[in-house]
Order: structure tokens, then sequence, then C-alpha cells
């Protein structure tokens, strides 16, 4: 067939299309297809809506997948074959050709033809239906064997909320410096340190340290994000700004001494954490302000050698930090432990200020060999120039 012949036999389909006769147009469309002009693509998605329209889900089906199977992220060939699915009873295809539909719509959303809209917001309304059935599915078969959220480990929670979407997955994102081979957890628990629990015996004495400078300097707390003269200016919302205060115990390296000296119960216990040592760089410990109504914006950390480690000594029930897809809000007095390379944010939406003992430690599947030669490496780095203090 020549292209004037496909162009003719083409045009009348549509005709017949637009005058209800789905099945004429249908057969006029298996001329084209069955020889079509050399060098040409076969009308196969017009195809597929003629069969559609005619009710031959076999020749829909068959168009569709010969048109995918040529153009893969064609968008209405994926809308269609996803209704296509869906009309036969297989959920499970139809939400995994609705997802890339909207995968691929949301790519270039503004090439996205009017008359898709209401076929994409149709798959949004399927797979969530879809997914809260697949859900209470899976939670029926697990609960006959015993398995329920908190029965089995936090790992076994997680890796059920992530399948069924529940939660976001969230991997380390360092800005300066990745260490491979970590694994990748949002939170540790203090009693997996043996250190933890002689440091949080002394969060009276260290509270009360903590009064005595706020009755004896209460201003004394620099902006934790500053900016500096031989650097950029900071990309954060609360550079400069008072309402998230620092007050460093050590910086840099190196102990701040008139604060420390007011700190002597506090300086001794984060003697006992695993601090890294680096040359101007590390140990790195400060009192934490945050104002109420202040917002810390998701970001990441430098490195992912680190854990950081929170101390609430004053705290309310309206502040919390999410790492990852968890948040929690502080205990006061109980360690918090997290990994700050992974992306995370913090609040204070209460009526009071929010003041913890922040410091960092060697996470611990780093071995005392890597981490002599982390050391020698971020001096290095240091001795050049590179990895400025944190901001935030």
């Amino acid at each position: 067939m020549d292209r004037q012949q496909a162009s003719i036999l083409i045009q009348q389909a549509i005709t017949a299309l637009r005058s209800g006769e789905a099945t004429r147009a249908r057969d006029l469309l298996n001329n084209v297809v069955k020889d079509p002009p050399p060098g040409e693509v076969p009308p196969w998605f017009l195809l597929a809506q003629a069969c559609q329209m005619a009710g031959d889900s076999v020749g829909q089906g068959e168009a569709l997948t010969r048109l995918l199977a040529e153009e893969p992220r064609h968008l209405g060939g994926l809308l269609l074959m996803a209704g296509h699915k869906a009309g036969q009873g297989d959920s499970r295809a139809a939400s995994s050709f609705y997802t890339t539909a909207l995968a691929v719509a949301d790519h270039a959303p503004d090439q996205v033809p009017q008359v898709m809209i209401p076929l994409l917001q149709q798959g949004q309304l399927y797979l969530q239906k879809a997914q809260g059935e697949y859900s209470a599915f899976l939670n029926a078969q697990l609960a006959d064997k015993g398995i329920a959220p908190g029965a089995v480990s936090p790992r076994i929670d997680m890796a059920l909320d992530l399948l069924l979407g529940r939660k976001q997955l969230y991997v380390q994102e360092p800005t300066s410096f990745y260490f491979p081979g970590l694994p990748q957890r949002q939170f540790y628990e203090a009693a997996e340190f043996d250190w933890a629990q002689g440091f949080e015996a002394q969060a009276g004495a260290m509270l009360a340290e903590l009064e005595g400078l706020l009755a004896r300097q209460p201003g004394d707390f620099s902006p934790y994000v500053q900016t500096r003269p031989d650097r950029p200016a900071a990309a954060n919302p609360l550079r400069d700004d008072p309402s998230w205060g620092a007050h460093y115990l050590w910086e840099n390296g190196a102990p701040v001494a008139d604060h420390a000296a007011i700190a002597p119960a506090t300086m001794a216990a984060l003697a006992t954490a695993p601090m890294p040592v680096i040359a101007a760089r590390s140990p790195m410990a400060l009192y934490s302000l945050l104002r109420p109504g202040t917002h810390i914006r998701p970001h990441h950390g430098m490195l992912n050698t680190r854990l950081i480690c929170h101390l609430p000594l004053i705290t309310n029930a309206d502040c919390a930090i999410r790492v990852g897809n968890e948040t929690r809000t502080w205990q006061q007095g109980r360690l918090l432990i997290f990994d700050d390379s992974i992306e995370h944010e913090a609040w204070n939406r209460g009526r009071a200020t929010r003041i913890i003992l922040l410091f960092e430690i060697w996470r611990p599947e780093i071995s005392m060999d890597e981490r002599t030669a982390l050391t020698a490496i971020f001096e290095a780095i240091t001795a050049y120039g590179g990895l400025p203090p944190d901001q935030g």
C-alpha cells in the first residue's frame, strides 16, 4: 500500500469514528496496519481507539501491545493499556501502566494534551484504590502468620511501609564527602552504644550547667548558620538568624575555653563519647537553641561518616525532628541519634525555647583503621582549604 492509499483509509476511519461507526473504522485501520506504506509507522493508537469503541477487547490489546513495543512512553497508549488491563481485572498490570503514564506526564507536564488530563486523574484514583486493596490483602495474609506491625522488627515494618507506599525512601546524600558501604539507617537507638547509659545519667548535671549559663549570660548564643566572608552566603533562610542559635563547647577541634570552664560535667560526659578527633575539624559540641515558631528546613549534612547526637536539656512536646521518613520528638534527658546525611528537618511549634546538647560521633560500622585513614583524609582536605565548618 502506498502513502496516498493509506492516508485515504486513515481519513475514512477517522470520519467513521466521528460518526460512531467504530467497527467500520477498525476494519479500515486493520487494512492499513496489515500493509503499511514502507517506512511509515502503522496507526496503532488510532486502531486501539477504534477497537475500544467497537468492543473488540482482543484487538485493542494487540494494537496497544504493538504500539508500546515501538513507543514505550506513548502517553495515550499507556493510559489506554492501563484502562484495558483494569477492564480485564488485572489490577497489578493496570497499576503498572498507570504508574508509568503518570511518571511520563510528570516528566513533561507542559506537553500533556488537555484531553489526557481526566485520564491521568482517573489513573491516580485507580492507584489509590488499588493500593488500599493490595495493603488490605497483604495485611490479612501476614496476620494469619503472626506478622503485624511491631511484631518482628522495625526493619520489617519499614520494608512493608515502603512496599505499600506509606513511606518514601530516603538515602544518604552528604553534601561534601560520601563513604561507601554504610547502612542506610535514619535513627540509631541509644541502647546500641555502651557509653550512652552513663552519658544520659549525667543529664541532670548538664542541665544545671546550662541553666547556670542562661542565668548569667542568657544572650550568649550566636546564629547557628552565619555568613562567612570567605565563602558564598549559605542558601538557608535562617542564615544569621538567632532563632536557631549555637553556644559551642568544642569548635573546630578545640575546646572553647571560657565556655568549657563553666560546664565541667558536660565536658566530662562528652569525653566518654567516641567523638572524632580531626585537626581543625572535630570534636564538635554545642548547645543548639531553637526558638518558638522556628523551622529548620529540610537539608543534608556534609558527611556520612558520623552520627549526630542530641541530648535534650530543655524541650517541649511541640518540638520534633524528621529524618528521612520518620519523625521523633525529643525526650528530656534521652539521647536521640541519627544520620544527618539523610534529609532532615526540625521545628519548634511550642511556646518555649528548645535547647539540646549536640555533638557528633564516629559511625559504629567504621573500623579503627578506617577512622585513622578518614582522619588523615579530612585533615588533608582541611589543609588544602576544603570542608568548611558545618552550616546546618
